[in-house]
């Protein structure tokens, strides 16, 4: 009945839209996919219904000008009358004048599993003020994050036990033993979802932000996607041609389908090494203030004496080899981070582990979120793509990779591996690609040394998408650059949020700046060091 009603609301809107739905990966019929199908009906519906906003929950720790809400989305989307979930929405109207308001920037972080809740708080900053000023500021919790229908693989505080070891040639048994943690985890899974596992995929994602789109009252959607999604703004673009406004896509996933996402996952750790000897040479430069070494080979000397006294000893009883090198893969992703993490560095080898233990030591605050979060990025790449499920095959290739490109490479194994075992039916990925004239404009924003995303990703994404538009930061590495350091790309970003305007093809911005040391002197710590991360 209320399938019924819907049709004719909507009448032959809904029904030349079906006809020219892409079939995605599924056998297609006259009105495309009962997926295609289910997005429409769901999109309709929400265009109706619209987001009651409130007041957000004291946790989000957003302005309180800032408004949250909920979207009903299908859990399964060839159902669309079936069981559904809701999605927490959050907003900061634009701070412009009325007649200046160009719509709803709707963001999404990457992960798969991050929150971009606090996507509206940013508003406030020099970077974003013109925008918010334009724009309202939309962040969301996508499927399984969050409120958002949460996923749960593991009991949290068990997932953020320490401290661990993190070997850089594991041995058989150490190999064995994670491989039956990884089935244990991909298990866990399945026992928390249920059948519900299965929905859990960047291509419903895509279908979710369609509906987030119509929820909103926006005929055509602008988005900025970091990291994983920028995936999931190309496949919108993809699926949903007819309703892109404006798209930024910061730090490119390579979305070739072969490479979602095993081959993915070994190109980055491959970059992950290149980026990690730049951190490497930077503190071998300053020497002078960490005395961690001249040259880049002495400075993963001090690195592996720390690794080897932690394994002996954990600093503080709970930052082992593992949570050294979870700390410091966060200085490959953002160059922010290495006056703070040298610093902890030299000081835990001069024999005092504070500043390592507060930078390194899991937060038990963190484990449920943290957890949630490791649970929805498993679920979407496991479920997006095919995955090698011979171990033999994972430990072939990662071990000739591990010779190479040893920082990353057993880590990302580690993360990736309940994909071996996954229990959920895949998904066939989608050919992204565009003909000319079918998409307005996209700019894609790239640093050529970033690891995460290997920039070839940004080369790859924009011969596949036709008009779209390359911004690079030469000789930089830092994974998301959009609202970031770098004048120039801001600059072009501002430029076509608010304007449309992009460069002809593509475009290059001067590195910012390498972040300056911090002396390890207290005051001059205390008085330069960035807040905490």
């Amino acid at each position: 009945m209320r399938a019924a009603a819907l049709y004719g609301a909507v009448g032959s809107l809904v029904l030349s839209a079906l006809t020219a739905a892409p079939a995605g990966g599924a056998t297609p019929t006259p009105y495309g996919t009962p997926e295609d199908r289910g997005a429409i009906v769901a999109a309709a519906r929400a265009a109706a219904t619209g987001v009651a906003f409130g007041a957000c929950p004291a946790a989000q720790k957003l302005p309180p000008s800032a408004e949250c809400g909920t979207v009903a989305v299908p859990l399964d989307y060839a159902d669309p009358w079936g069981p559904g979930i809701r999605l927490t929405v959050s907003r900061l109207k634009a701070t412009g004048a009325p007649a200046d308001r160009q719509g709803a920037l709707v963001y999404n972080p990457g992960g798969p599993g991050g929150s971009g809740m606090y996507f509206p708080a940013l508003a406030k900053e020099r970077e974003w003020k013109r925008i918010a000023a334009a724009y309202d500021m939309v962040g969301y919790d996508p499927r399984g994050v969050g409120r958002s229908a949460p996923l749960s693989c593991q009991n949290p505080a068990e997932f953020a036990k320490a401290p661990t070891q993190a070997p850089v040639l594991p041995s058989a048994a150490y190999k064995r033993e994670r491989a039956a943690r990884a089935q244990a985890y991909a298990q866990g899974c399945a026992r928390d979802a249920g059948p519900a596992l299965r929905h859990y995929h960047s291509l419903n994602n895509a279908r979710d932000l369609e509906v987030l789109r119509a929820a909103l009252g926006e005929r055509r959607l602008t988005f900025l996607g970091a990291s994983y999604g920028t995936y999931l703004g190309a496949l919108y673009a993809v699926l949903f041609p007819g309703h892109v406004r404006r798209m930024v896509l910061d730090s490119v996933v390579d979305p070739e389908p072969a490479k979602i996402w095993y081959t993915n996952n070994l190109e980055q750790s491959l970059a992950f090494e290149s980026r990690w000897a730049d951190f490497r040479a930077w503190v071998a430069r300053h020497h002078g203030t960490y005395g961690l070494g001249r040259t880049p080979a002495q400075v993963q000397a001090s690195y592996d004496r720390a690794r080897a006294r932690l394994a002996a000893t954990p600093a503080g009883g709970t930052v082992g080899p593992g949570q050294l090198h979870s700390a410091f893969v966060r200085t490959v992703y953002y160059d922010g981070y290495w006056p703070r993490r040298s610093l902890a560095l030299a000081r835990y080898l001069k024999g005092d582990p504070r500043p390592l233990v507060a930078q390194a030591a899991p937060d038990p605050r963190d484990a449920v979120e943290d957890e949630n979060g490791n649970a929805v990025y498993t679920a979407v790449q496991c479920n997006d793509a095919a995955w090698p499920t011979n171990w033999a095959v994972w430990d072939r290739d990662n071990t000739a990779l591990a010779r190479r490109a040893p920082f990353e490479t057993w880590a990302n194994v580690w993360m990736n591996l309940p994909c071996a075992y996954w229990p959920a039916p895949r998904q066939q990925p989608l050919d992204v690609r565009s003909s000319p004239g079918e998409l307005p404009p996209l700019l894609i924003l790239a640093a050529e040394r970033d690891a995460a995303t290997p920039y070839a990703g940004a080369l790859r994404l924009q011969e596949r998408l036709a008009g779209s538009v390359l911004v690079t930061e030469r000789a930089s590495g830092t994974h998301g650059i959009s609202g970031g350091a770098n004048a120039c790309v801001n600059g072009h970003m501002e430029t076509y949020l608010l304007t449309g305007r992009t460069p002809v093809r593509r475009a290059s911005c001067a590195p910012h700046p390498q972040p300056d040391p911090v002396s390890l002197d207290r005051r001059a710590v205390e008085r330069k060091l960035p807040p905490a991360v």
